[in-house]
């Protein structure tokens, strides 16, 4: 795998989903203020998911985006593009759109599973260490 394309796989799969992670914590925080309601005391589960990515190492994030920001640029302009794409199709009530999306990254979870990835120790792709 070359390093570009290791750096774009490192970009989508782990720091894009902790930028996602630290901002719609920071939202939902300023949400909060701005309202002064109760947003994080009836916070559903996914949010607690984010809130847990979100408690990453500040030190260490800031440093993984700024080594790594050409990667972390691009694959954000395609997840910007993406979710323009996902707004349209709320946007326009295109339900067979946001069915057929939703069934394909369904698809991807339960791949992950069969893969041993939601186990503690994940493999990465790496395989059973010898016996």
């Amino acid at each position: 795998m070359t390093a570009a394309h290791h750096d774009l796989v490192l970009a989508i799969t782990s720091h894009v989903p902790h930028l996602i992670a630290y901002n719609i914590v920071g939202t939902a925080a300023d949400l909060e203020e701005v309202t002064q309601s109760e947003v994080i005391k009836f916070s559903a589960g996914g949010f607690r998911d984010f809130t847990r990515i979100a408690a990453s190492d500040p030190t260490m994030w800031r440093d993984v985006f700024l080594n790594n920001k050409d990667a972390v640029l691009e694959m954000l302009g395609r997840f910007n593009e993406d979710l323009a794409a996902l707004q349209r199709m709320i946007r326009w009530g295109d339900g067979q759109g946001l069915f057929d999306l939703f069934t394909r990254t369904r698809a991807i979870r339960r791949s992950i599973i069969e893969q041993g990835q939601e186990t503690p120790a994940p493999d990465f792709g790496r395989g059973s260490p010898p016996q």
